[in-house]
């Protein structure tokens, strides 16, 4: 929570300003009762209208001034909480997209998804409710306490009385609620999972008609949200009746008190009138700081949630100096990995690729392809061995520098809602020359047979295009940045062979200065390769031209057979 109220420090100055304001207005407030008591224990007996039109003019002064205060003082606090939870949310979100891919992984995607949203929300509303209420609410009450001690010092030992039960309370209400108000927010992460994969898998639910199970799926989540969120509600609502009831008991013994001292001439009815003013300016103190803990309940369990995103490390691992340069452009060493570090995923895997070649990777569902490109774009630590690039391991990179030399291809990739020219471009200022070269050798020249060419805007996740026009323009937008490496994974599967081999052809002539790593189902796309590299349950099980790895591999052999023909043996 420390980490999440730092964002509140360049603004410091603001929020003296804001505290110095809402302190003055609420004192103001606070001396309208001592007011009215003098005018009427002390100027209204006298019957001059001189000394009464100019104490109650004070006090109307002191009313608007009070009123415009407290107005001017909590649009501040919008104003700085809204600046706060802005900056708060954008490091959050920047922490997001740094974070290690195994770091996402443990939070999940709707966990980070609701911290980015919900929690923020949440910290927000206390912040703002903070400069609001967490200023005026105990002025009210201690202020209130002080000027009633002055006034009536024996009436004020009965609202002294009720302060530890009502005291008490609230700590007791509040640590029960915390750890409620986590729980609704984990909930509440379950349900944006179950909203997420019904948006992205609305087509297959409806082709298998699991409408009405999705629904109930649905319909529990979204239960147990209102349940454990009604149940932190039922918890803090228990606090207003409870002291209510100690507060108007309270009240009620006062005003018995004070008539039979009126009665005994021990105090003046402006007095007793002016106390029980104050009397329920305390209420509205202890009400406001009763709203102040519930805030600060969902506050605080946000926050936390919130603070540990912001301070995972990202775990890059440094590297010994003494470890010796490699020759080659990209070399495997030993690597092994596990994403749940139970069973490897990758285990001893050893290959070295020169500038400009091409490695093909192929192998059965699970065998650890992907795994390949995940650990070279560093979303992910190898659990042993070294990856090199360049001759330097891959760790002592800066990210960005990292990145850069890449242009990749996934196998679930993404198109954005916007024109197939700003989808290529991708925010990094592509030149013209370069993107047509990129979409000629991409094989996506239907681009120019569309009406408005590439300004055309393409539906969410580019649903308005074929399955190959969609693989043919995210090869564009990886070739249109001439990456020194290429990492296509199965992006031509939805192709025919023939916009297959004619793509090839034209990567070959067009960068065959691009370092090239393909994944494939299909033999026929790593044919041309300069190395073939055959995966089985995460191990290596062939690696060598296709003509040695006919001779060599019997699960390449396999494949190919089974693909090509034995007529193509």
């Amino acid at each position: 929570m420390k980490r999440v109220l730092h964002y509140l420090k360049p603004q410091s100055a603001k929020v003296a300003l804001q505290v110095t304001i809402k302190f003055s207005a609420t004192l103001l407030e606070l001396f309208l009762p001592w007011i009215l008591e003098h005018i009427i224990d002390v100027v209204a007996p006298q019957k001059d209208l001189g000394m009464l039109a100019m104490w109650g003019t004070l006090m109307l002064l002191c009313a608007v001034a009070a009123f415009l205060g407290a107005v001017y003082a909590n649009r501040m606090a919008a104003k700085i909480a809204a600046s706060f939870t802005r900056s708060l949310r954008h490091s959050l979100f920047e922490k997001v997209t740094a974070l290690p891919s195994e770091k996402i992984d443990g939070f999940t995607v709707p966990s980070l998804i609701s911290r980015i949203s919900t929690d923020t929300y949440h910290v927000n509303d206390m912040v703002d409710r903070m400069m609001r209420l967490g200023i005026r609410a105990p002025i009210l009450l201690v202020g209130g306490l002080l000027v009633c001690s002055l006034m009536e010092p024996v009436l004020t030992l009965i609202l002294v009385a009720t302060l530890p039960l009502l005291g008490g309370l609230l700590i007791l209400i509040s640590k029960r609620s915390i750890p409620l108000y986590t729980k609704a927010q984990q909930c509440a992460e379950e349900l944006v999972r179950r909203i997420q994969e019904n948006m992205t898998g609305v087509r297959i639910i409806k082709a298998l008609s699991k409408e009405e199970v999705e629904k109930e799926r649905f319909d529990d989540a979204s239960r147990n949200v209102i349940e454990t969120d009604q149940r932190a509600e039922i918890t803090m609502a228990a606090a207003n009746p409870l002291m209510n009831i100690f507060l108007n008991v309270g009240m009620a013994v006062v005003i018995v008190i004070g008539a039979f001292r009126v009665d005994s001439g021990l105090t003046e009815p402006g007095k007793i009138i002016a106390f029980l003013h104050y009397f329920t300016i305390l209420l509205n103190g202890l009400l406001g700081i009763t709203r102040i803990f519930t805030l600060c309940s969902k506050g605080i369990a946000s926050g936390n949630r919130v603070g540990e995103v912001l301070d995972t490390p990202e775990k890059i691992l440094s590297v010994s100096d003494q470890i010796p340069l490699k020759n080659a452009y990209i070399s495997f060493e030993n690597v092994s990995f596990s994403y749940n570090k139970i069973r490897e995923n990758i285990s001893n895997l050893n290959f070295t690729l020169d500038k400009g070649q091409t490695l093909g990777i192929i192998g059965a569902t699970g065998s650890g392809k992907s795994t390949v490109f995940q650990l070279m774009l560093r979303f992910y630590q190898p659990d042993k061995g070294t990856i090199y690039l360049e001759g330097k391991p891959l760790n002592t990179y800066r990210k960005e520098d990292l990145h850069h030399k890449f242009g990749v291809v996934f196998q679930n990739d993404f198109l954005f809602g916007d024109t197939i020219k700003n989808n290529i471009d991708f925010e990094r200022t592509i030149a013209d020359e370069a993107r047509v070269k990129a979409v000629s050798v991409a094989q996506a020249g239907f681009i120019n047979e569309l009406e408005e060419g590439d300004e055309t805007i393409l539906a969410e996740r580019g649903m308005n295009l074929s399955g190959g026009q969609r693989q043919r323009l995210l090869i564009a937008r990886a070739l249109a940045a001439d990456p020194e490496i290429l990492l296509l994974d199965d992006c031509s599967s939805a192709l025919d062979y023939r916009t297959d081999a004619q793509l090839r052809k034209a990567l070959k002539a067009g960068f065959k200065h691009t370092t090239t790593l393909i994944i494939a189902q299909r033999v026929s796309s790593i044919l041309f390769a300069d190395k073939i590299l055959v995966l089985d349950d995460g191990k290596t099980v062939g690696y060598g031209t296709h003509d040695e790895l006919l001779k060599t591999c019997e699960h390449y052999r396999e494949i190919y057979l089974s693909q090509m023909g034995e007529e193509a043996a």
